[in-house]
């Protein structure tokens, strides 16, 4: 669901549920000139909080450091920013926010 609102809003999709020694980036994706590494939380309620809420400091981190990791392993020197898609699961259809450069 997330690929698909990312590639209907121009996003070039490099790699999904992208595996490193240092944990999983949801989706990587390239946006202009820029290198996205996007976090997708989904939540069927809001009583925990809203989906995006999810993406503690702890979370952010360590996308930082698959980002650090990822640009030495491909040999990117774009520019990297961090994305975070909440999508808010409903009968009747879902709820996608799309937060660009969240941190």
């Amino acid at each position: 669901m997330a690929v698909r609102f990312l590639k209907g809003k121009g996003f070039r999709i490099l790699h999904c549920n992208y595996k490193t020694p240092l944990g999983e980036a949801d989706i990587i994706a390239r946006d202009k000139d820029a290198t996205v590494f996007v976090e997708v939380k989904a939540r069927r309620s809001s009583r925990f909080g809203e989906p995006f809420e999810a993406v503690d400091s702890k979370k952010q981190e360590r996308l930082r450091r698959i980002a650090l990791w990822y640009q030495k392993k491909e040999g990117g020197d774009m520019p990297v920013r961090f994305d975070v898609v909440s999508i808010k699961i409903k009968d009747g259809g879902n709820a996608i926010e799309h937060i660009t450069d969240a941190f």
